[in-house]
């Protein structure tokens, strides 16, 4: 799996997903809170399968290693 969520996305989605799962513990106390998860792992693992479908990259180019300056 390619990584297709960026620095500040993943920040965003791990603050949000934890967010999300506190709602188990305080708030309405429901499981709708689990929803939370998703997020939650994507922002830890940098992939996104919702991006893959969509095509959408949040990552910055990388460079390759043909481009580098010689010499």
């Amino acid at each position: 799996m390619k990584k297709n969520v960026g620095k500040v996305d993943r920040i965003i989605r791990i603050i949000g997903g934890l967010f999300l799962i506190s709602l188990v513990f305080w708030g309405p106390r429901t499981l709708w809170g689990l929803i939370g998860v998703i997020p939650l792992l994507s922002g830890l693992t940098g992939y996104c399968p919702a991006y893959s479908l969509l095509g959408i990259s949040t990552c910055p180019l990388e460079e390759s290693s043909t481009s580098q300056k010689e010499g």
